[in-house]
């Protein structure tokens, strides 16, 4: 019985590992980052004002990790968008979002439970992203385990590392907002995402490439839908972060993320992301 199961279990992990990601996967992944650029301030300006600059910044949004992926590899950043269907998809979403008519796509994709359900589909595309990531690099640097993690978290937290060439689009510089200087959950479990793939590409962790996605789906899934349904920002990681941070250099135990985001005098203040409430009243009232 013990055997079945652990052949069932990997069946099923093999299968959930190929699993298309297009259309549904696809389409939440694309709502819930063009919602979340709409909760940008100045978003909405834009896309009155310059829809073409709004346009570009919703691609960014939806396809920067793969343009960044590409332009370290030696691609060329285009080559994503000869996929016409991704492009098209994507258009259509942007579109609805930002001009449906009495803002009923925005109400009905905001609408908490549903977009929880979108929020989770969403991670299903980042963690295929990432293991997909670290197996191109893989296969072009055979050895080249860091560049097997970098690729990896840049395929999985892309738009995040170029929001300020996405904010400058749209005539904002913040530079505070570095996210390599203050990194969100999904970047960095995208790291340690990345770092797992690459021990499993390399043979070093014993155990199979589909569950290893499924156990990682699981993991950024739950978190990321208990964060959303919160509304909160929040690591998961804080407590072992600060722990790590306080053995190896020297910082002060507890002196996590949420106490460095804290103070509101501090510069990093301005990176810690507005809560949903507050996002969707400011992308209201620019309305």
């Amino acid at each position: 019985m013990e055997v079945l199961a652990a052949l069932n279990l990997g069946d099923l992990a093999a299968t959930f590992s190929k699993m298309g990601m297009f259309p549904v996967f696809d389409v939440a992944y694309y709502i819930v980052s063009i919602l979340y650029l709409k909760y940008e301030p100045g978003a909405v300006e834009v896309s009155r004002r310059s829809p073409v600059a709004s346009w570009v910044c919703a691609m960014l949004y939806c396809f920067g990790s793969y343009i960044l992926a590409d332009i370290m590899l030696g691609v060329s950043p285009l080559d994503y968008f000869q996929h016409n269907s991704h492009i098209l998809l994507a258009s259509a979403v942007w579109y609805l979002v930002f001009f449906c008519p009495l803002n009923l796509f925005y109400r009905c994709v905001a609408f908490l439970p549903v977009k929880l359900v979108l929020v989770a589909l969403k991670e299903v595309v980042r963690c295929r992203k990432i293991a997909a990531g670290v197996h191109h690099a893989h296969h072009a640097y055979h050895h080249g385990f860091f560049i097997m993690v970098i690729v990896g978290y840049v395929k999985g937290s892309g738009v995040a590392l170029i929001s300020n060439f996405e904010q400058l689009l749209r005539g904002v510089w913040r530079p505070e907002t570095n996210e390599i200087l203050n990194m969100s959950f999904p970047t960095k479990a995208s790291l340690y995402g990345a770092i797992l793939f690459t021990l499993q590409e390399a043979h070093y962790l014993p155990v199979s490439k589909g569950l290893l996605i499924v156990l990682f789906t699981l993991f950024m899934a739950t978190s990321k839908v208990a964060l959303t349904a919160r509304h909160s920002h929040a690591s998961p990681f804080a407590l072992v972060e600060s722990w790590v941070c306080h053995l190896l250099f020297g910082s002060a135990l507890g002196g996590g993320e949420e106490e460095h985001h804290g103070a509101a005098s501090s510069p990093a203040k301005a990176k810690e992301e507005l809560t949903e409430g507050t996002r969707k009243r400011k992308a209201k009232k620019a309305e």
